[in-house]
């Protein structure tokens, strides 16, 4: 009787199991989310400004519920567009980007990249995530520059270890960024500096919330800090949370709007995975909304 208790409680943890991740990669990677944030950083009686954050879009050809939900975004009309890197994980991806994102180059927007808008995605041990000090594995190279020039042609800003201001809603707005700093492509000296005060409003981007990036943005000023990289954890325990950040933020900042010091962070979750790790489980993909607002 032992026995078949056993075998019993097995194959229902085996199908628990089964369901979970049926679950997780045909149907939580594809509930794609849509989060507002209000952010307190403008001056008193001041409109309020509406920016899109999107990041790790991770497209590969063929994710057309993605591309039509991502185009979609355009009809919030935002007055900002930023862009935390990650958007391709396949060579011919160049194209359906795109596609996605055409309809969002008519508003404003900012970019910096991740690792793979250089390399793609490779298979990795889902539990070397849990080693924070693993090597980094280079996946084939892809067309950065041809991505580069289809978001630099749209009119918007490359913000990759370099700052600028540009106008946005009526509003001027002075960013800065680093390039990857995952993959330490990131040179903050090439941006080093008090944040523009003429402004009405400061942001940094980086595509990893690497905290010594963050600590930096944060000690110059810039009041509203944007990255992507975590995909939130992409697999959590509900009442628990994300298992791993992947990068040196804890655990309490994967994803979502927190106070970072005198500073705004928000960490998306991201729209993507990796093709060799395609589920998602107690952590939807997202998108965000911030509507800055005056400070109180």
């Amino acid at each position: 009787m032992k026995k078949r208790s056993v075998i019993t409680a097995a194959g229902v943890v085996a199908a628990t199991g089964a369901a979970a991740l049926a679950y997780a990669s045909l149907i939580e990677r594809h509930r794609f989310t849509l989060r507002r944030f209000e952010v307190p950083v403008l001056a008193p009686d001041s409109e309020p400004l509406r920016v899109l954050h999107i990041s790790d879009l991770h497209l590969t050809p063929g994710q057309d519920r993605k591309v039509e939900w991502v185009a979609s975004l355009a009809a919030l009309d935002p007055d900002l567009v930023l862009l935390t890197g990650d958007n391709i994980a396949h060579p011919e991806a160049i194209s359906t980007l795109a596609v996605a994102l055409g309809p969002l180059f008519e508003s404003p927007g900012a970019f910096v990249f991740g690792s793979n808008d250089y390399y793609g995605p490779v298979v990795k041990n889902p539990f070397t995530y849990f080693n924070p000090n693993r090597e980094h594995k280079y996946g084939d190279e892809l067309p950065t520059e041809e991505l580069r020039k289809l978001l630099t042609g749209a009119g918007w800003s490359d913000l990759n270890n370099t700052t600028l201001n540009l106008t946005a809603g009526g509003r001027r707005i002075g960013l800065a960024g680093v390039d990857d700093p995952h993959f330490d492509l990131d040179d903050y000296d090439l941006i080093a500096g008090p944040a523009d005060d003429n402004v009405d409003v400061t942001i940094g981007m980086a595509h990893s919330p690497e905290p010594r990036v963050l600590d930096q943005m944060a000690a110059d000023g810039y009041q509203l800090l944007v990255a992507g990289h975590t995909h939130g954890g992409q697999v959590c325990v509900p009442g628990y949370g994300a298992l791993v950040t992947n990068c040196g933020i804890d655990r309490r900042r994967v994803k979502g709007l927190n106070r970072y010091g005198a500073s705004w962070l928000h960490v998306s979750a991201g729209l993507g995975t990796s093709p060799f790790a395609p589920v998602r489980f107690a952590c939807p993909p997202e998108a965000s909304v911030l509507t800055l607002i005056p400070s109180s």
